[in-house]
């Protein structure tokens, strides 16, 4: 590698709001806002929507569509439709 031409890869927290869930990892994201991780040391921190631990996929709260229910409800509200 060229030196002098990458970014700095270095430890950073990111932290889902919505799931009250934080994790360290190492990245090449920066941030001006810092917090004092569970080791005592202070990371930069970004602040994500969504992640696994939200995520409704992830979560198994993802809703099924009954789409089988609403071809029968069709097909008697309105009939099979014209003959081919």
């Amino acid at each position: 590698m060229k030196p002098g031409i990458h970014p700095a890869y270095r430890p950073v927290v990111f932290r889902d709001r919505a799931a009250e869930h934080a994790f360290l990892t190492r990245s090449t994201r920066t941030s001006d806002k810092t917090v004092i991780w569970e080791d005592g040391n202070s990371y930069p921190v970004i602040d994500v929507e969504i992640s696994a631990k939200s995520h409704p996929f992830y979560t198994g709260t993802i809703r099924v569509l009954d789409t089988a229910g609403r071809v029968e409800r069709f097909e008697r509200r309105y009939g099979r439709g014209g003959t081919r």
